[in-house]
């Protein structure tokens, strides 16, 4: 199961992080900016072409310390298709590095449609007989508020390739509460009842370590709601947003763990792709700056969570 993997890379490289790769020109040194536009123009080609450029640095920096990655589709889609090339580029060598990808599209739709995404981002496509593989991500960042119509349409693709799916719960923002935090009628908040629905959903995807290829987004940024859905969902691994810029830190994320240190994976994107500019040094430095503050997250959240143990659903045995 797909997230048996995401599991084994964290475990292997003690580091529950994923580096959100969600490029703006303005994060990229002015330096890569300008070779890519010599070659391609100031176009949306050699706005691409910067973004593909950045993103393999950061990747050469990140592939032995950091499991994952997770780019944000709409940093692509800006940039037309040159930009979506550069994603599926992206994906493809982060995935030859060895890195766990979760493509971050928060698609909702249903039926046959919801199939064309599944497809298009864990799956296959045929052309005229010949089965090819679009963008070959490991998972995709979904929305569940269309409910089951949405949802079990991917549940066959994953469970044919090997995906998981991040289904949207407790999100980062300020204003998520004006809905997630409703409470239902006779029932729990409307974000319990989609992780609760989460849980459900995860019975068709079981997977080796307890978890299941259904997992859900929390935010740091309400780590109260966290620490309850961690209790409340055993089976449900958390993708964490909202660590680093948007105000999350260490201490806030750890609730959203198990006693095995396991549990969930912490993402940062500016904090990471931005380090170089925070730390004033320059441009060729970026990946190296990248590195170190990857490093310095890691360490912090190892000392929040503890260290993390690898067992099979059921064992006390450490894999």
């Amino acid at each position: 199961m797909s997230f048996d993997r995401l599991i084994e890379r964290i475990a292997a490289l003690e580091n529950p992080t994923v580096a959100g790769l969600d490029p703006k020109l303005s994060y990229i040194p002015q330096e890569l900016r300008e070779e890519a536009y010599r070659a391609h123009g100031r176009t949306l080609e050699g706005a691409a072409a910067a973004l593909f450029a950045f993103n393999r640095g950061l990747i050469d920096a990140l592939c032995d310390i950091v499991p994952a990655v997770k780019p944000q589709c709409a940093y692509y889609e800006m940039y037309g298709w040159p930009g979506v090339k550069a994603l599926h580029d992206t994906i493809a060598y982060a995935r030859e590095k060895g890195m766990f990808v979760i493509t971050d599209g928060k698609r909702n739709d249903i039926g046959a449609t919801m199939e064309a995404y599944a497809a298009a981002h864990l799956g296959e496509t045929e052309v005229e007989g010949a089965r090819v593989t679009p963008f070959g991500a490991d998972a995709l960042t979904v929305n569940g508020y269309l409910g089951s119509d949405g949802i079990r349409p991917l549940l066959k693709i994953c469970r044919e390739k090997d995906g998981g799916i991040f289904v949207l719960v407790k999100t980062s923002n300020p204003s998520s509460g004006e809905l997630q935090n409703l409470a239902l009628e006779g029932g729990p908040a409307v974000y319990r009842q989609m992780g609760e629905m989460c849980e459900e959903w995860g019975r068709e995807l079981p997977g080796r370590y307890g978890y299941s290829g259904v997992g859900a987004v929390v935010g740091a940024t309400y780590p109260k709601e966290l620490a309850e859905l961690r209790q409340a969902l055993p089976h449900t691994f958390f993708l964490v947003p909202g660590y680093g810029a948007q105000g999350g830190g260490a201490a806030d994320v750890a609730p959203g763990f198990d006693g095995n240190g396991l549990g969930a994976i912490v993402n940062s994107s500016r904090g990471i792709l931005c380090a170089w500019q925070k730390e004033g040094c320059p441009g060729a430095e970026y990946a190296a700056a990248a590195r170190r503050e990857a490093l310095r997250m890691r360490d912090a959240l190892r000392a929040a969570i503890g260290p993390v143990k690898l067992e099979t659903e059921g064992s006390h045995e450490t894999v």
